[in-house]
């Protein structure tokens, strides 16, 4: 089986994470690399994932794992000044 690599042009640091989008809920969600590639989401790099940031008014929900456990950060969503 082949390594994923992060979904950002010119990258070839090997996959840490997947984003996926609800654009009806103008919300983005990004947690451990999926078991599987999906179509319909992204994979990311650790590096590109610490600087993702919402676009304004979207929510960004970031998944961790703890310890085998699940936990959701849910930041503010971005907001026009």
């Amino acid at each position: 089986m082949r390594a994923r690599l992060c979904s950002k042009a010119i990258c070839g640091r090997p996959a840490a994470f997947t984003l996926t989008y609800d654009y009806a809920g103008c919300a983005m969600a990004i947690g451990p690399l999926s078991p599987t590639a999906d179509p319909n989401s992204y994979d990311l790099c650790q590096i590109h994932s610490d600087r993702l940031t919402p676009p304004a008014n979207w929510t960004l929900l970031r998944h961790t794992v703890f310890g085998g456990v699940e936990a959701a950060a849910d930041p503010a969503p971005t907001q026009l000044v």
